[in-house]
């Protein structure tokens, strides 16, 4: 599914314009763990199991909207669903 890998680009693009406001020396811990969390979004195993899950999950009814990376980063990040 198509959408999976677009919502993926999209919580890896909430990721990298949250990093860019990490700048004060404490913060450095935290941008260093999202930037492996990002590694792992645009590793090709994430991609494969993302894309199963989807599928899966779809085609069972368990999920009505394939959009798992973006919600994740959504509600990590507090920013509002739109």
């Amino acid at each position: 599914c198509t959408c999976s890998f677009l919502d993926t680009d999209r919580a890896l693009v909430l990721l990298e314009e949250y990093c860019k406001k990490l700048r004060k020396p404490e913060e450095q811990q935290l941008k260093k763990a999202i930037r492996k969390v990002m590694g792992i979004f645009k590793s090709s195993l994430f991609q494969a199991l993302l894309g199963s899950f989807t599928k899966k999950a779809t085609r069972h009814g368990t999920i009505s909207h394939p959009s798992l990376p973006a919600a994740v980063v959504y509600d990590v990040l507090g920013c509002p669903k739109d």
